[in-house]
């Protein structure tokens, strides 16, 4: 179709005003720069003259998606000697759980030594001849998301061999104020539960090491040489979409900037393998669903229950891998009004319980394979909660132990807080 002089001059101002207003969004968005600017910015002076180790993955990148391996590996002064791979791998190429090798990053021809195969803790022969050891990482602030486990294990092999530790600080994206679920108790410590902090742990990956260096939580109560290039701009307020930054996957089914939002919300439940939510189809974490359910009468009862933030839409769908691949399965898809407000980590237990009510004879922990209890009373990080809510469904015979521990743990947190 011909445009006249007229058109065409009402669409050139409509996408000058688009620009105009994209522009504006962008650049009063970028509030927040992370440690591996700040570190730019101060010209790397403390990593000058040394020969430097990098533990990072795809997340470690600056605002304009350059990647810290190529800021670090090009930075004048920095001798970039090795890269360690935590899970998933430094590029990001393996999924959950598998093994990844040791290898020669393609890019720079660096060792690469995996953090997430033959061992899980630095080796004295992975750190010959490093004199420092930076961490950047992007964290989703779970206790079970398994960076944070290698960020202590590096920082217990650094203690051991005399290796500093810089730690390049980055936001949590679930902002600096929430805190759930219990600490992890005596005998239920493992790589997904790795330290006595809450479920959401409401740090930094800096404050973290702070808090794991200053309250002699790694092994033997060792303490690393220890520095955090802190962020500028940051606040506990603020949740990642607040931030300015782009988010990049930082694993497989955490693809998107609110993805950490949902992670806790379901991640414990999924780890029974009973029910799909959403691993496999297109909303990970975001869905509770099972052949036998009826989507309509699920989500009419948990509306009722007028939890605050949230609501319940019923779906149905066939996942397309993991969990009830290829079966139709109906459930409910979880939508925040307010995320602020809504008690993430507990909703997958709501779900349950009223699940409960509607089939009393569809038993999730009698129906999953018993062998999953284990890795879910990891992640829970005790077996009280699964005991406790087995016997009859409630969430109010397990509020106490998800939430007892937090104003102590808060305390003490924050004594570690580089942020307000």
């Amino acid at each position: 179709m011909q445009m006249n002089s007229a058109q065409k001059s009402v669409i050139r101002t409509a996408w000058m005003i688009i620009a105009v207003f994209t522009t504006s969004l962008i650049s009063s968005g970028q509030v927040v720069s992370t440690g591996i600017e700040q570190l730019a910015e101060s010209n790397f002076g403390i990593l000058k003259g040394k020969r430097v180790g990098l533990v990072t993955n795809p997340t470690g990148v600056d605002r304009n998606l350059r990647s810290t391996v190529d800021i670090l590996f090009s930075a004048p002064g920095v001798k970039l000697v090795a890269l360690y791979g935590p899970e998933h791998g430094v590029r990001g190429e393996f999924t959950a759980g598998e093994y990844v090798a040791s290898e020669k990053d393609p890019a720079t021809a660096l060792p690469v030594y995996s953090l997430y195969g033959k061992t899980r803790k630095p080796t004295k022969e992975m750190l010959e001849g490093i004199d420092v050891i930076v961490y950047d990482i992007q964290d989703i602030g779970s206790r079970s998301y398994t960076f944070i486990s290698t960020l202590g294990l590096v920082m217990e092999a650094a203690a051991e061999h005399n290796i500093r530790v810089v730690v390049l600080d980055r936001p949590n994206p679930l902002g600096g104020e929430r805190m759930e679920g219990n600490l992890t108790r005596e005998g239920f410590f493992s790589f997904v539960s790795q330290f006595a902090v809450p479920y959401l742990h409401g740090l930094t990956v800096g404050e973290l090491a702070l808090l794991l260096n200053g309250e002699g939580m790694l092994e033997g109560g060792k303490k690393c040489d220890l520095e955090v290039i802190r962020m500028k701009g940051w606040s506990r307020s603020m949740y990642f979409e607040e931030t300015g930054l782009p988010w990049v996957a930082s694993s497989p089914h955490v693809p998107h900037k609110d993805s950490p939002l949902f992670y806790p919300v379901t991640g414990i439940v999924g780890e029974l393998y009973a029910v799909n939510i959403g691993v496999g189809y297109t909303m990970p974490f975001q869905l509770f669903a099972a052949e036998w359910i009826n989507a309509d009468s699920l989500a009419s009862a948990l509306n009722k229950l007028k939890l605050p933030g949230v609501i319940f839409r019923p779906v149905h769908y066939k996942p397309y891998y993991s969990t009830l691949s290829g079966k139709m399965v109906h459930g409910v898809q979880i939508h925040f009004t307010d995320v602020r407000s809504a008690p993430l980590s507990l909703i997958q237990f709501y779900i349950l319980q009223e699940a409960h009510k509607l089939w009393p004879d569809k038993n999730i922990f009698e129906m999953c394979d018993k062998s999953r209890f284990s890795m879910f009373d990891k992640v829970c990080g005790t077996d009280s909660i699964r005991l406790m809510f087995s016997k009859s469904f409630s969430v109010n015979d397990i509020e106490d132990i998800w939430t007892r521990d937090i104003a102590s743990f808060r305390k003490v947190a924050g004594k570690y807080f580089l942020y307000k």
